[in-house]
């Protein structure tokens, strides 16, 4: 019985591990990480060759451990899981790899929970979930994408953007991954064309400092309702970067509106006009990875979990980082310290509520 196991090595869950540490749990023992991963890095390490650091959005410091100046011009991917193995290794976190957790339940008697893993079973009094989101692509339901019969990809399967050269390529969603490919296919050769369901919505980000705390107070918002979360840009917008006013001004980052349907080698768009295409790539986000905690019934009726920061309200024994307003990489660093704090504050509740005493039996008159 470990005290905790946390799920996933990714930011979330490498800053929680750091901080069990720091208050006295040793990592092995007293609490577990498992990662499903081969390699450290989290999703980051499945991230597309020509995503670069320079180019990536938002990768900040783990706990205690500065990433520092890497070269910009490297792969993402590449970068971080050099940097999260280091802090692994300097931290002696000991992770457990490959171990994907395929569920929780709750163990008899309120006594802790169990995880049904790929390399075997574990319990846990507490448990702190960090699968993120990369192994649940998004993928939209339109009419006639079975008949379409071109090439269609998700994000998640994307590797370069050269593998479309020369070819009508139509990119879907308003995220920053749809503009940023939509800028990789044209300079590759590629025609591209962009649908958004809501006109690009641009912001200088650079006027307001606090923007990534306002963010994460707007989608906590939806998490203490039991609603799903919404994602960053649906908040946020697109921030104006220099790369994308470039887009904008060459006509690249031009929304031909919302995608009405496809046919056999051709889109329709909401206006009526229709383009032939040979590939669609949906950048359509992603969803949070939580089947595993199936189980444990914590749906509500609008979808979400119900959440009180990273506490699960229905399941007190469990905390969710990596979910809602911590799924950017600040807002799992600081999720990771709160989970692994309120772990350790229900580990302490526990164990000074006094037993039960047997009731004496009172003298007969």
């Amino acid at each position: 019985m470990y005290e905790t196991v946390v799920i996933g090595a990714g930011q979330a869950g490498l800053s929680a591990a750091y901080h069990l540490q720091r208050k006295g749990l040793r990592a092995g023992s007293d609490f577990l990480v498992l990662d499903a991963n081969p390699g450290p890095g989290g999703a980051w390490q499945h991230r597309w060759p020509s995503l670069t650091l320079g180019a990536a959005h938002g990768i900040h410091d783990l706990p205690g451990f500065p990433l520092g100046a890497p070269e910009s011009s490297r792969p993402a991917s590449e970068v971080v899981a050099e940097y999260y193995g280091a802090f692994e290794a300097e931290n002696q976190l000991r992770v457990q790899r490959p171990a994907k957790v395929l569920a929780v339940s709750a163990l008899p008697g309120a006594t802790g929970l169990s995880l049904r893993t790929s390399t075997g079973e574990f319990n846990a009094r507490t448990v702190i979930s960090g699968t993120g989101t990369w192994d649940k692509p998004y993928w939209p339901y339109y009419p006639g994408a079975a008949e379409f019969g071109g090439r269609q990809l998700h994000t998640h399967d994307f590797q370069q953007a050269s593998d479309f050269t020369g070819q009508r390529v139509l990119v879907v969603g308003g995220g920053t991954s749809a503009a940023q490919f939509l800028l990789q296919l044209h300079d590759a050769g590629a025609q591209t064309f962009w649908s958004t369901r809501r006109p690009p919505e641009f912001r200088c980000l650079d006027d307001n400092p606090d923007w990534g705390r306002e963010v994460e107070r707007a989608v906590d918002g939806r998490t203490r309702a039991g609603l799903p979360p919404i994602s960053v840009v649906g908040v946020t917008g697109l921030p104006m970067t220099r790369m994308y006013r470039d887009g904008i001004a060459s006509g690249v980052l031009a929304s031909r509106g919302p995608l009405q349907r496809l046919e056999a080698g051709s889109a329709i768009f909401e206006d009526g006009s229709a383009e032939p295409l040979d590939a669609v790539l949906w950048a359509t986000g992603f969803r949070a990875s939580l089947d595993h905690l199936a189980p444990l019934k914590l749906r509500e009726p609008g979808g979400g979990i119900l959440m009180d920061g990273v506490l699960v309200v229905k399941e007190p024994r469990l905390f969710l980082v990596g979910y809602g307003a911590s799924a950017s990489t600040l807002g799992a660093t600081r999720a990771g310290r709160s989970a692994a704090l309120a772990a350790l504050r229900y580990l302490d509740d526990v164990k000074i509520q006094p037993e039960p005493e047997e009731s004496a039996a009172l003298p007969v008159a």
